[in-house]
């Protein structure tokens, strides 16, 4: 006599299935949040990185001209200059002529 093998059919309950697609959607309704949260965190940072370029593009200006007026107080120019204007020194031959103030 040949033996039959049966085979029970086991069948997923219905709470199984609902509990399963439950976790899914729960899953990737998680995932979609965190995924526009991130994206509005990479637009906050692409900002970010806009406006320090800029800033660094107007310091990297500022030390230039720092180093282009350091370069000045090093010239005779300059030392005449603040002579003249700041300490009212004059050549030995020179004549300074200054309006009245009568008008």
């Amino acid at each position: 006599m040949a033996r039959r093998k049966t085979r029970s059919k086991k069948r997923i309950s219905r709470f199984t299935v609902a509990g399963v697609i439950i976790f899914c959607s729960i899953t990737c309704g998680i995932l979609v949040y965190n995924g526009s949260v991130l994206m509005d965190q990479e637009k906050e940072y692409e900002k970010q990185i806009t406006q320090l370029k800029k800033e660094k593009k107007e310091a990297d200006k500022r030390a230039e001209e720092l180093k282009e007026y350091e370069e000045y107080v090093k010239t005779d120019e300059y030392i005449e200059e603040v002579a003249r204007e700041k300490l009212g020194l004059v050549y030995k031959d020179e004549i300074i002529f200054e309006p009245d103030s009568d008008n």
